[in-house]
């Protein structure tokens, strides 16, 4: 059955970001789309018809002060400026210093890193998948954002979380190549190990030295009413991340 989208089919990250920095995470919620994709499917790559997708996108209409800049991800470091992009670039993560320009990642398991400063001028969306967040895109973006790293403030959006999440010894390896202490965030399980996103990307946030962090623990896989989850069904829908600085009134 349709329905429309309603402000209860959204999350409104609780950090403490400044009063003009504003995010949305939807949920699988509250759209058009029919199964496996039911029912908010944001993704145009994803199978689902592209007229039902863009009805999806529509709804976001309501809630955002423009078109979301949608990033064709490509799991990778890629970061661009939100306000400059043209058309569906590749990329794995955004910023922008400009009013009413709304930055966007989409995932269904993959973790979403949203980033603002405390002085309310500078904002990201981030894409970290395992390979994009052992390759540093979280480090590129904080450096891409122009503002000293201690003054940001992350949120952490649903993600898989560590007790569903099963990767092999080269995924293992590849982070602790990257930094010996991720090896706090696998546990063995069976031959493999279970992973902790949320936990590598407190770490590489910490190592750049953001400390201000918020969010986490919200398991995508676990969830199937109310997220998507690529590693749970296969195909299926993505959910939106997004954030935008409000242009500030004229009063």
């Amino acid at each position: 059955m349709v329905r429309m989208l309603n402000n209860s089919d959204l999350i409104i990250p609780d950090w403490p970001a400044p009063s003009n920095v504003h995010a949305i995470q939807t949920t699988r919620q509250g759209g058009f789309s029919k199964a496996p994709f039911k029912s908010l499917n944001l993704a145009a790559h994803v199978q689902d018809h592209p007229i039902t997708v863009a009805k999806n996108r529509q709804l976001l209409n309501q809630f955002v002060p423009s078109e979301p800049v949608w990033l064709n991800q490509v799991h990778g470091i890629n970061v661009i400026d939100a306000g400059l992009s043209a058309c569906v670039q590749d990329a794995d993560a955004s910023f922008t210093t400009q009013a009413n320009v709304v930055c966007v990642t989409m995932t269904a398991d993959c973790l979403p890193v949203l980033l603002c400063d405390k002085q309310g001028t500078a904002v990201a969306a981030i894409h970290a998948g395992w390979r994009s967040l052992c390759d540093g895109v979280i480090e590129h973006a904080v450096r891409a954002m122009g503002v000293e790293a201690n003054d940001l403030l992350a949120w952490l959006g649903p993600a898989i979380g560590s007790d569903a999440f099963e990767v092999g010894f080269e995924v293992r390896q590849a982070f602790i190549e990257k930094d010996a202490n991720a090896t706090q965030a696998f546990q063995p399980h069976a031959n493999k190990w279970l992973a902790n996103l949320y936990l590598i990307a407190t770490q590489r946030l910490n190592h750049v030295g953001v400390k201000a962090i918020y969010g986490g623990g919200a398991c995508t896989y676990s969830s199937p009413e109310r997220y998507f989850s690529f590693r749970r069904d296969g195909m299926t829908g993505r959910m939106a991340t997004m954030i935008w600085l409000a242009k500030p009134s004229s009063d």
